[in-house]
């Protein structure tokens, strides 16, 4: 698993004013502070193409509810839930930014602790 998670300025900016504007729970703020601090901040074009970010087609296995699912996540002011397009600041895109396909995140989510794999990154445009 990876030590620390690789993000772009704009995603390292939007989490850290996330965290600032209270809107994740206090295990999320603590781990997403600590994560931050070990940061790797890169240019949009300098971001491996394996890492969960915005505009990416991300499918993830959920170890602990044992079902895996496919996520697109885009810029929050273009969310649309009924088109599994969650906004990159929402619980499960702020879970899993920044890390890459193999990696085995423990997250500490409002209704418990659960383990969720990255199984595959693709680049989506929308």
């Amino acid at each position: 698993m990876s030590d620390h998670i690789i993000v772009t300025t704009g995603i390292y900016d939007a989490i850290k004013d996330t965290i600032r504007r209270k809107k994740v729970s206090i295990p999320e703020e603590q781990r997403l502070a600590e994560e931050l601090r070990k940061a790797k901040q890169v240019l949009r074009r300098d971001l491996p193409e394996d890492i969960v970010t915005v505009n990416r087609k991300v499918t993830l296995k959920d170890h602990t509810l044992d079902f895996e699912h496919e996520y697109i996540f885009v810029p929050s002011t273009k969310a649309k839930l009924k088109k599994n397009k969650h906004s990159i600041l929402s619980d499960i895109a702020l879970a899993v930014v920044g890390y890459k396909v193999g990696d085995v995140i423990d997250w500490p989510f409002r209704d418990g602790n659960r383990k969720i794999e990255i199984m595959k990154v693709e680049a989506w445009e929308g």
